[in-house]
């Protein structure tokens, strides 16, 4: 019996150690996983805009989306995301003319984090903003734009799964793939 114990604490130390479980703090605010960029990368995009409010045009910002690897390996299994995927999405700035690159445009300064959680003991999907960077991230308010449009527009489970291109055959090969996401 105390093999098992000292087995099981082993685990959830590993666990806790490499940040892939969701911690909160006691106020419900998400703690920002110290190694969420060694999780799986899905995508960049740049000047993502979905609303009014237009990205600029003269210094797009990156957005990486990092999921954590437990989530990732289930999503492969059936198009689906498992209790406890959290995703995360840091925005950079971008530059131009650094070092030898002419054109193109380069990743700068992180400018934001937010988080995408999936977790049914605090209600299903929730945002989280993690602002000026802060390590605990107060959760959006239900009303925010960002939970109607993913309901609306998100091709997995209110994800948009449609930007993650190593994903999307795999949702389609499931028949979780919603169509009216393209």
């Amino acid at each position: 019996m105390k093999w098992v114990f000292l087995v099981m604490a082993g685990a959830a130390a590993l666990t806790a150690q490499t940040g892939n479980t969701i911690q909160y703090s006691k106020e419900g605010s998400l703690i920002l996983p110290k190694d969420y960029r060694e999780w799986v990368f899905l995508s960049s995009g740049i000047n993502m805009t979905y609303g009014p409010n237009a990205g600029n045009a003269a210094n797009p910002s990156f957005e990486n989306v990092f999921v954590n690897p437990e989530a990732y390996r289930a999503f492969l299994k059936d198009g689906k995301w498992p209790d406890k995927t959290a995703m995360i999405l840091e925005i950079r700035g971008s530059d131009s003319k650094v070092s030898i690159n002419k054109d193109g445009r380069v990743q700068t300064n992180v400018t934001a984090i937010e988080a995408h959680v999936k977790d049914a003991s605090r209600g299903g999907w929730t945002f989280y903003g993690f602002q000026n960077g802060a390590r605990e991230g107060k959760p959006f308010p239900r009303t925010a734009d960002c939970y109607s449009c993913h309901g609306q527009n998100g091709a997995v489970d209110s994800t948009f799964v449609q930007f993650y291109p190593t994903l999307i055959d795999i949702a389609r090969a499931h028949g979780t793939f919603k169509g009216t996401a393209e």
